[in-house]
This record gives C-alpha cells, sequence and structure tokens, in this order.
C-alpha cells in the first residue's frame, strides 16, 4: 500500500496516508502490533473517498512502515504518536475513531485537544490495558519472567507473537484513563463484541461511566470478535461513524 512519511525533528518517522476532503476528518488509530492497513481502517477511507471527507491513517513507531523497534514501545510514546500525528496531519473538527489500543490513544489525544474533536468511535477500546488486562492475562512465570528479563515474548492468536516489556507496563500507569472523570462533552460511540476474548465487553460501560459527556452509547454485537472485521461488523462502523458526521 502507499505511504508517505512525516520526519521528525529527532529523526524519528511516521508513516500516514491522508485523504483530503471536507470537514469534518476522520483519524483512524489502530491497535497493539496492528497496522494502519488493517481492514477497519481501509473501509473506512473508501468509504470517506465515496463521500468526499477527510480522512487520516498511520503506524505507530514500531508499527508498519513507522521508524522503530515495537519492543522500545510504550504508551507514552504512541500517545505522542497520536497527538503528532493530529496536531501536523489534520485540520479542523476530527472525529477520531480508535480500535483496541488505539481507542486508549483516542482517549488520549481527545482530552488534550477537545476543542478540536467532534466525537469518538470506540472498537474494542482498550484504554488501561497494560493495568487492568495484562496482568490477569500473564501466568506468575510470565509476570516473573518480565521482572528478570525486561520483557516476554507470548503467543498471539494473531500469527506474530507479542514482546510485553517492563518498560510497556511501568509506562502505562502513567496514562491511565479509567481512575477519573474523562474531561470530554463530545459524542462518543462504542463498539464491543460480546465474543471478544482479549478486551471484556464490561470495559466500553466503564468508559460510558467514565466519560462526562451526556452523548454516549455502547453498541455490544452478538457474535462479535475482538477485530469486528466481518463484513457485517464494517457496515456497523461506517454507519456509526456517518452518524456523528
Amino acid at each position: 500500500m502507499p505511504f508517505q512519511i512525516l520526519t521528525r525533528e529527532n529523526g524519528t518517522s511516521i508513516a500516514y496516508n491522508k485523504l483530503e476532503g471536507n470537514p469534518p476528518g476522520l483519524i483512524f488509530m489502530s491497535g497493539f502490533m496492528s497496522d494502519m492497513n488493517g481492514s477497519k481502517a481501509l473501509a473506512l477511507e473508501q468509504h470517506c473517498q465515496e463521500r468526499g471527507l477527510a480522512f487520516l491513517r498511520f503506524d505507530y513507531m514500531g508499527h508498519g512502515n513507522s521508524s522503530g523497534n515495537f519492543a522500545d514501545g510504550t504508551i507514552g510514546l504512541w500517545a505522542q504518536n497520536a497527538l503528532t500525528a493530529f496536531d501536523e496531519l489534520t485540520e479542523g473538527p476530527q472525529i477520531i475513531i480508535g480500535s483496541s489500543m488505539g481507542g486508549w490513544m483516542m482517549i488520549l489525544t481527545a482530552v488534550s485537544r477537545p476543542e478540536r474533536v467532534a466525537g469518538l468511535v470506540g472498537i474494542a477500546a482498550a484504554p488501561d490495558f497494560t493495568e487492568d488486562l495484562l496482568p490477569k492475562q500473564l501466568t506468575e512465570i510470565q509476570l516473573s519472567k518480565i521482572q528478570e528479563d525486561g520483557f516476554v515474548v507470548i503467543p498471539s492468536e494473531y500469527e506474530i507473537p507479542y514482546t510485553i516489556t517492563k518498560k510497556l507496563l511501568d509506562d502505562g500507569t502513567q496514562h491511565l484513563v479509567l481512575r477519573n472523570e474523562i474531561p470530554l462533552d463530545c459524542p462518543v460511540r462504542l463498539l464491543h463484541g460480546l465474543e471478544d476474548t482479549s478486551v471484556p465487553w464490561e470495559t466500553a460501560l466503564k468508559i460510558q461511566n467514565m466519560v462526562r459527556s451526556k452523548d454516549v452509547e455502547v453498541t455490544l454485537i452478538k457474535n462479535g470478535d475482538h477485530r469486528l472485521s466481518r463484513e457485517e461488523d464494517l457496515e456497523k462502523l461506517k454507519k456509526t461513524v456517518m452518524e456523528i458526521v
């Protein structure tokens, strides 16, 4: 897939693909070890192209075509990447769509730039997963290995194994968003599959309860998994986004 490069002052680079169009723009934030060429990002891009809407997708450092190694990444670093993409590659009001870890990036970005956020759409959003999910999903042996070696490699249902570092877990505690009210007043839509084995659907209800906005809706999808990439899931996503547009 073609992509462009945003080179930063420190020499690192963020790969992205930008579609010019009318406001509000849409920006897609992908998940942990995912990239901007996933089915949801591409479906939304095509949808925006057909409707003349601006759209941006990008890769965090250590993901896809951006520079850096995945194992060196942290929540803070990736959140900084997301904010940089938001600030330097978009203009005007934006609807942020965040998938899995991208849902955490989505919230952190929106809290930093509330005046430019027209709405949020979370897809199996996973804020605070380094604190609330990973420690419960790892075995005692794996947790000990992280403390001793600084990392552990665990199998994944998505082909490439995950590298979980102590740095990732420690840094995650500095960026938690579900401990206090999330000071956002924009429309928020949360899609979550009831068959999600990676992020429990109850997470969507937690986000709903913590966001200050009165305009928050949760859609639980029967038989939906974590990816929510079936044709019917993509149609639901496009419809949800267009309701905010």
